[in-house]
């Protein structure tokens, strides 16, 4: 499936129609911190935020 270039902008008008202009970057800000944390999770690279880390000297 090859996407050229009358599609890809026919895509991002409906896009644009369905969402506005204003709620776009957020949607992309949103896409942006998932990939984010996907490629972090791919890599090992995991943040848990359940278990805080102890006070240095305790343990």
């Amino acid at each position: 499936m090859n996407l050229h270039l009358p599609e890809i902008i026919i895509i991002a008008l409906v896009v644009l129609l369905l969402f506005g202009g204003k709620k776009i970057p957020e949607l992309m800000k949103g896409l942006g911190k998932g990939v984010k944390s996907f490629k972090d999770g791919m890599n090992g690279k995991e943040e848990d935020d359940s278990h805080p880390a102890s006070p240095k000297g305790e343990e």
